[in-house]
């Protein structure tokens, strides 16, 4: 008997509509590119929520900022790193991205914080 693991954040985000990108999110992002050992895991964590905030993608720090957190990224070299882009990639983008990271990190607070 085969056991069938749980749907990836991919397959139940877009799984429905778009079965191959959520593969392909499954498979070559998180099962190959993210597990290069080049980089470590908090390195590409960093990397790409610098990417994100450079780029005005603030939705997509939904899930990055708390991998981060998991990545060993702290809460204080991500805001350090959003005040830095301020100058890089625009003032707007990085309030938009500091906004996120507020309500993030208020979401991530242990119990009893």
């Amino acid at each position: 008997m085969t056991t069938k693991s749980a749907p990836s954040a991919a397959q139940k985000l877009i799984g429905a509509i778009a079965p191959k990108l959520a593969d392909l999110t499954d498979e070559v992002l998180f099962g190959d590119v993210w597990e290069r050992p080049q980089l470590s895991k908090r390195d590409r964590s960093l990397v790409t929520c610098a990417a994100l905030v450079a780029n005005a993608k603030v939705d997509q720090l939904n899930f990055h900022i708390p991998r981060a957190l998991e990545n060993g990224v702290t809460q204080e070299e991500i805001v350090e790193m959003i005040t830095h882009l301020a100058f890089y990639c625009g003032w707007p983008s990085a309030m938009s991205a500091i906004v996120k990271a507020k309500e993030l990190f208020a979401a991530t607070k242990p119990a009893g914080g």
